[in-house]
């Protein structure tokens, strides 16, 4: 099983840089291993999957072990034990998610996959604009996608959470499932709602705050969308603490739960920021060419965005705020009494998000109304009130912000960042001076004593 199968991306070319440790953190929260890569006979409405070669690994980490096994299509459904844990089936009485859109912001989504089939709508690649040879060559973001959208028309393959949603993707991450720049996530976002994405999951995320993409987040946030993030996982993570953007507040940051058990997993990151818990352990997931066995925030997330898509479905007409506080209150309190910084207000429960009734609120409950990348999302971009530094004013795409405002800064482990090195050779070229200076001085009032 691969440890870390997201890695860092070292943004400098240099020996000097590299060493002063400049690490831009863009990572999805992913812990994977195979559990079959054998295709499902074929139907009616499902195609036969395409087997890969067995000489390629799914992934091009060196260190990610793949575990074969012969599990079929018809086989994973038994395996989707999740579905049972949140009342799939009772919920579905009430909703699938049917017509609601949501953006998976990822590493793409494989369309192809017969369990996600008619399911994913036409995207967008910031990664490679001229296209690329597979449309996620990761199997990151399908993943996602199909715990959210997986066709349940029959009993065979991977079922999501909401199977009536659609999935918008948008992908942000590289073949290494990584990217250096957090102005890549911001485009992605704003091209998500005006696309007509209701709901965002966000498996991905840094240690580093970021202005650009914080505006991003206002501007969903301002027009009405769901938002909903990994906290983080641990062995992928060089700070313990939540990731941003989970912890932009307004934003439903997701801690994940060690299987059908109230405990939080080991190895997620969780903090006050948490807002919500859903199981993050022993998924099975759709992958281009067959299935894995999965574990991570990054898979905890995806549950909760699609209890979000359902009861968008249910009540067409609710604000994204009284969304997000139906799913805060009606969410299955577990560990200390009340919202607790280890596993938020608790775990997601659909069936309660799509039946209790919880009276409006009309306006988000996380949202802090402060200004974005600092603590809270702030006025709409292009709005009068405007006036945050690197601000959108009146441009589409709002990225004016001078690139080291933009840039998302994580130091790995044991170095510092890039400022570092200038702070020490600016410290020691003022103490040359000073040293030079008082040199010269004493110099110049012993020739006076002479």
């Amino acid at each position: 099983m691969a440890e870390d199968v997201t890695r860092v991306r070292h943004g400098s070319p240099s020996r000097l840089r590299r060493f002063a440790g400049r690490a831009l953190l863009g990572t999805a929260a992913t812990v994977v291993t195979v559990v079959g890569v054998a295709p499902p006979p074929a139907s009616a409405n499902h195609r036969a999957l395409p087997t890969l070669p067995a000489a390629v690994a799914p992934l091009t980490e060196p260190d990610f072990a793949p575990v074969e096994t012969t599990a079929r299509a018809d086989r994973i459904r038994d395996d989707q034990w999740q579905l049972e844990e949140l009342r799939a089936a009772t919920a579905w009485r009430t909703s699938t998610g049917r017509g609601v859109v949501v953006a998976v912001i990822d590493s793409g989504v494989d369309g192809s996959h017969p369990d996600l089939a008619g399911q994913v709508l036409p995207g967008i690649d910031l990664v490679s604009p001229g296209g690329s040879a597979e449309p996620d060559p990761v199997g990151h973001g399908t993943t996602v996608a199909s715990l959210i959208a997986g066709r349940n028309d029959d009993k065979r393959g991977v079922a999501g959470l909401a199977p009536g949603s659609r999935i918008l993707p948008v992908r942000v991450l590289d073949d290494e499932n990584r990217y250096d720049d957090a102005m890549i996530v911001a485009r992605g976002v704003r091209w998500a709602v005006d696309n007509g994405a209701r709901v965002i999951n966000l498996s991905l995320g840094g240690s580093g705050d970021s202005p650009a993409l914080a505006a991003a987040l206002d501007y969903a946030f301002a027009r009405d969308v769901v938002v909903v993030a990994c906290t983080g996982n641990v062995a992928t993570s060089t700070s313990p603490r939540v990731w941003y953007p989970a912890r932009e507040p307004g934003v439903i940051a997701v801690a994940g739960l060690e299987g059908t058990s109230e405990n939080l997993w080991s190895g997620s990151i969780t903090g006050h920021p948490t807002i919500l818990s859903a199981p993050a352990t022993r998924l099975v997931g759709a992958r281009p060419g067959g299935y894995w066995g999965v574990q991570g925030t990054s898979f905890a997330a995806p549950l909760v965005a699609a209890t979000a898509a359902l009861v968008r479905a249910r009540y067409p007409e609710m604000s994204a705020g009284d969304v997000v506080n139906r799913l805060l209150t009606t969410a299955k309190d577990i560990g200390p009494v009340g919202r607790d910084d280890r596993f938020g207000y608790g775990r997601v429960d659909p069936v309660a998000a799509l039946t209790t009734d919880v009276p409006l609120v009309h306006h988000n409950p996380l949202d802090d109304n402060n200004s974005p990348g600092v603590v809270g999302f702030g006025p709409a971009p292009g709005s009068a009130d405007d006036t945050r530094a690197g601000g959108t004013g009146s441009e589409r795409l709002g990225l004016t912000a001078p690139r080291q405002q933009t840039r998302w800064e994580a130091r790995p482990a044991g170095t510092t960042n890039d400022g570092a090195p200038r702070r020490l050779w600016t410290g020691v070229a003022i103490l040359v001076a000073l040293v030079t200076g008082a040199a010269l001085t004493v110099r110049r009032f012993r020739q006076w004593g002479r």
